[in-house]
């Protein structure tokens, strides 16, 4: 009798074939990735394999919330300090990872995005539009909760501020991606968000 494979077993081996296929998305995009490559880099059978993914797009989907998870936290506040510097350090952190935009997975998102099955059927892909509302609502309730301690004295409403700071990077990551951070001045462009951020939310410190 094969022994009971329990349910944190099977959680945990997900996460890890998750990361694996992450690597290999990094590495050869969305289109040329099968998988069979995931399998190979994996060193798991077929059977086992497609015990935990139906094709290429759910392993796709699976490895973006993944990645969209650790994003997430970024916009936990602590609970130490004021959060007008957590902020700041978040946006001038993202410069490390946005002139590293080649090891990421911003070229098979753009892949994915682009391919038939997701521009022909969006309606099959519900967590492509709840992760950007995720994220937008996980900076706007840093922002309300800055309001509510009375650090922030916000000019915009938090959920415009919030999809603006959302928009600027993602725009960023794109320019970097097809002209290189050299052309597009990460560090510089940064420090104009910041400048424009701290003037929307109008931090107590700054005042």
């Amino acid at each position: 009798m094969a022994p009971k494979v329990s349910e944190e077993y099977k959680k945990e081996r997900k996460r890890e074939l998750i990361e694996v296929a992450k690597k290999v998305f990094i590495e050869k995009g969305f289109v040329h990735t099968s998988m069979q490559d995931i399998m190979d880099k994996a060193g798991i059978s077929r059977g086992a394999f497609y015990s935990y993914f139906d094709n290429i797009d759910h392993v796709f989907i699976e490895v973006l919330k993944y990645d969209d998870q650790k994003d997430i936290q970024y916009f936990v506040s602590s609970d130490e300090g004021p959060i007008w510097p957590q902020l700041k350090k978040w946006v001038e952190e993202q410069q490390f990872y946005i002139e590293a935009i080649e090891q990421t997975l911003l070229y098979a998102k753009a892949e994915f995005f682009l391919s038939s099955n997701y521009a022909n059927n969006k309606d099959n892909f519900p967590y492509i539009s709840e992760r950007y509302k995720r994220t937008t609502e996980a900076i706007e309730e840093v922002l309300n909760e800055g309001m509510l301690k009375g650090e922030f004295r916000p000019q915009q409403s938090t959920r415009s501020i919030a999809r603006y700071l959302l928009s600027f990077i993602n725009g960023l990551m794109l320019d970097t991606f097809q002209l290189g951070h050299e052309q597009t001045k990460v560090k510089n462009q940064l420090s104009v968000l910041l400048f424009s951020l701290e003037k929307l939310i109008n931090p107590k410190s700054a005042l």
